[in-house]
């Protein structure tokens, strides 16, 4: 394996800071969900990773249920039957919450309608009212 999980051009975390743990999985399976632990739980630390500052911050801010009082990350990936495909799955969403939390929106630029529009809007304003003038009862 490469040196550690790609977020972006200027972050990679390091295999160490990311815990992955098989458990096994909930739910339907029948015996065999029993005997293999196929599903991965994986924690990340925030506050210990070596994210940059201001990402740790975008992160400890989400309001996220996966996100616990401390700092970690929780994932649980159960979604297939193998435990690679689970540990891929896991790290997929959690590199999805980091980059989540790095995306900044533009801000909005307030700006105006020109003259012509606004004088379009009120032109079909009043041709609308003179179509509804129209409905009036016959003499």
């Amino acid at each position: 394996m490469n040196e550690g999980l790609y977020i972006n051009h200027r972050i990679t975390l390091p295999w160490a800071e990311i815990n992955l743990k098989a458990i096994r999985a909930q739910g339907a399976g029948g015996q065999n969900v029993n005997k293999v632990s196929s599903a991965i739980h994986l924690r990340f630390d925030v506050r210990r990773s070596s994210l940059p500052d201001d990402v740790k911050e975008d992160l400890l801010k989400l309001d996220d249920q996966r996100l616990t009082q401390d700092g970690t990350i929780i994932i649980k990936a159960q979604r297939f039957r193998t435990q690679e495909k689970n540990r891929e799955d896991a790290l997929q969403r959690l590199q999805q919450v980091i980059r989540a939390a790095m995306h900044k929106d533009k801000p909005r630029v307030a700006t105006r309608p020109t003259r012509a529009s606004q004088r379009r809007r009120v032109e079909k304003k009043v041709q609308r009212g003179q179509i509804k003038a129209m409905r009036g009862r016959v003499q």
